[in-house]
């Protein structure tokens, strides 16, 4: 479901005043038979304020930016969790994840590492295997993360087919030793700078805690 903006009546408020303003002043002038000075100084700061008005409004048109259009992802919500792993890796991998669904624009989160997917949680796609395509791949040899930020325009989305289908964008972060972790937006363009250093802090603590326990 599309997310309506929430800053379209103010921007469009200068425009419909001074459009309004503009109309009165032009109707005032109409029906006045004969003007007075002050009254003709008096339409000429009308005018200004006016048009103004319409190109302040025009202005935040182009501006002000509009915010991502968000989806509701398609799938059940979940919790999937290696029980393999030792107590102190299966709580870190809970802690983390919850703060990235919390705090971001996150919907759904995967953690992988060295060919077993280690936890799956938010809104999960029917697909649980993993098999990693060129994207992934890429991030796992060179430890750099990648953020597609309108998964649709991108070839390689078919690799994300364990991901609900609708995922707007997308976040392959590497996770210590032959690990990522996958995010799931449910907006395109949407974590910030500020969101993608803070995730690559939990990725960063995630790997550490997983090498020191699964070496």
């Amino acid at each position: 479901m599309a997310q309506n903006d929430p800053n379209r009546v103010l921007r469009l408020l200068p425009l419909v005043t001074g459009g309004i303003g503009g109309t009165l002043l032009m109707l005032n002038r109409l029906l006045t038979p004969a003007l007075t000075e002050s009254q003709a100084r008096s339409d000429v700061m009308g005018v200004i304020l006016s048009a103004l008005l319409i190109l302040t409004g025009l202005l935040w048109q182009r501006v002000q930016s509009i915010s991502p259009e968000a989806v509701a992802l398609i799938g059940d919500e979940g919790l999937e969790l290696d029980n393999t792993l030792p107590d102190a890796a299966q709580t870190e991998l809970a802690w983390a994840s919850h703060l990235l669904l919390t705090n971001t624009v996150t919907r759904s989160v995967v953690a992988y590492r060295q060919g077993k997917t280690l936890l799956r949680r938010g809104v999960l796609a029917p697909k649980a295997e993993i098999t990693p395509g060129p994207i992934l791949k890429r991030v796992l040899e060179t430890g750099k993360a990648v953020y597609l930020v309108k998964l649709s325009i991108y070839p390689g989305r078919v690799e994300f087919d364990y991901l609900p289908e609708n995922t707007q964008g997308v976040i392959c972060q590497p996770m210590g030793k032959d690990g990522a972790l996958i995010l799931a937006a449910n907006a395109p363009r949407s974590y910030t700078r500020q969101d993608e250093a803070w995730i690559e802090g939990v990725a960063d603590k995630l790997g550490h805690t997983l090498d020191a326990f699964m070496g």
